[in-house]
């Protein structure tokens, strides 16, 4: 009985982790689309091309992460590993971080507020982030199920 309650916990727990990484895969795609459209059609109107470029890039790496986080949440139903989490975390944070930086950023110099570069500096830690969840995606594949 204890076996059979511990079993369909740890399943439930197993469907969260990969539905919610799916779910936060395809809102985040949604929202690349939305930020996209509206960085093509608005915001070339409004700001430098250099400021489009900023939030251009952001957009960019987001939409490619969504992918990446989309492949763990499917992943991780195959490949049951603290591994294969870490990557869409890390996916996530760097989605976070990086993107959001350069959407920060892409204010800041449409605004030219002086004083606020330093936003530019987290960037990179978004980056490290996307590189640690290439990694861990990579481990989590090679170890299987458990590790």
């Amino acid at each position: 009985m204890l076996a059979e309650c511990l079993s369909e916990n740890s399943l439930s727990q197993t469907n969260l982790m990969h539905k919610g990484f799916i779910k936060t895969a395809t809102l985040l795609g949604a929202l690349s689309v939305a930020l996209g459209a509206f960085g093509a059609h608005a915001l070339k109107q409004q700001v430098s091309d250099y400021a489009v470029n900023i939030f251009e890039t952001g957009v960019r790496y987001q939409f490619y992460h969504v992918f990446a986080l989309l492949a763990s949440g499917i992943l991780y139903k195959e490949f049951r590993n603290r591994f294969i989490t870490w990557a869409g975390i890390s996916f996530i944070t760097g989605m976070i971080f990086f993107s959001g930086s350069l959407y920060c950023l892409m204010v800041i110099k449409a605004a030219v507020l002086p004083g606020y570069n330093w936003v530019g500096a987290i960037t990179p830690l978004g980056g490290f982030a996307f590189i640690l969840g290439w990694i861990f995606l990579f481990i989590g594949c090679s170890k299987g199920s458990n590790a």
